[in-house]
């Protein structure tokens, strides 16, 4: 990659998309023209954003669905890449020109996350704008060699870093294991594709392909299925991402002492079960899978950056109001396997 659109002329002011207060559906979407933020301070960057990546979070809070705090009137998304353009006088780790993705959550360094308040696309205001000034130790360059799109770098952001939590926030992944993946959501293919790049998941075998499949549509006991398969034992990790819907489920394959990261809320039962006893039986760690922080997201992005992995990328939709409706509504169909990107900068 190469620094190339440094030279485009300095707008002062972006299209930048938001919320109403009252989030009625992505058809609220309003775009808006805004103060492009060059005076950053100190500390800060300015990225000029190329690509920002949807996330099923992005549908929940334009739905008012989402389960967690979100302000008003906001500019939704988390993910993003682009050039940084502008660097605060304090900052010395990065240049104009460099590639980045920003993490996450802004402040969220090493560790756990202690709360929701640097979230972007949530307390905070998102990348669903064409220039973001953010705090330089956010910012995570990329190798300037990388072979991957913008788009594939910025489905790092959310996607990525919650797969490469679930497979090694706690007690990582090891040879021989299995790992069960609810769905064909963009977690669940990247997680594949992680694991298998490690050459650690026995149930994979080609890229975006896995060794056995079950349709749980067919298969209602995929449970009973998923032991069979692993003769009896049960999966080390469980990507949980259908919530009280199918959270009993996931603990009657998990094996003992396996690992279930608890990464989404889509299928929502009318009473919580109660899956105590189970959990109990099992000796099996129920982790809720909160993206990670940087450390993570940067060990993350070396590690795919470096083997020029094939992040999975469904379809680009331009940045024009019909567009970002159009995105929107294709997440919503839930008929996609790969990210979904929101292309600001042609690449």
């Amino acid at each position: 990659m190469a620094g190339d659109n440094f030279s485009l002329s300095m707008s002062q002011t972006q299209t930048v998309f938001r919320l109403p207060s009252k989030r009625s559906g992505c058809d609220a979407l309003k775009a808006a023209s805004e103060p492009v933020p060059w005076h950053v301070r100190p500390h800060e960057v300015l990225l000029q954003i190329h690509t920002t990546t949807l996330n099923y979070r992005d549908y929940a809070i334009a739905s008012d669905i989402y389960p967690f705090p979100a302000k008003d009137t906001l500019v939704p998304c988390s993910d993003a890449a682009g050039e940084v353009i502008e660097v605060g006088d304090a900052v010395n780790f990065l240049s104009k020109g460099d590639w980045a993705t920003i993490n996450f959550s802004i402040e969220n360094l090493y560790g756990p996350q202690k709360g929701r308040d640097t979230r972007l696309g949530a307390v905070l205001d998102g990348t669903l704008r064409e220039y973001i000034a953010v705090p330089a130790i956010a910012v995570i360059p990329t190798p300037k060699t990388t072979k991957l799109s913008c788009g594939q770098l910025a489905s790092l952001v959310c996607t990525g870093t919650t797969a490469w939590n679930s497979l090694y926030g706690n007690m990582p992944l090891e040879p021989g294991q299995h790992v069960s993946f609810i769905g064909t959501g963009s977690v669940s293919i990247t997680g594949l594709i992680l694991a298998r790049a490690a050459d650690k998941l026995k149930l994979a075998k080609e890229t975006y392909g896995a060794g056995y499949t079950i349709n749980y549509r067919n298969t209602p006991d995929w449970p009973t299925e998923a032991n069979k398969i692993t003769h009896g034992q049960g999966v080390d990790f469980v990507f949980e991402n259908g919530g009280s819907g199918t959270i009993a489920q996931s603990v009657k394959c998990v094996a003992q002492g396996g690992i279930i990261a608890v990464i989404g809320f889509l299928v929502q039962a009318k009473e919580m079960p109660d899956v105590t006893a189970l959990i109990l039986g099992k000796g099996c760690i129920v982790r809720g899978t909160n993206f990670g922080p940087k450390q993570m997201t940067e060990d993350l992005v070396q590690f795919v950056c470096g083997k020029d992995l094939p992040m999975p990328v469904e379809k680009y939709f331009p940045y024009t109001p019909d567009g970002i409706l159009d995105a929107f509504k294709f997440l919503g169909s839930g008929g996609h396997v790969g990210k979904i990107c929101i292309e600001i900068i042609a690449w």
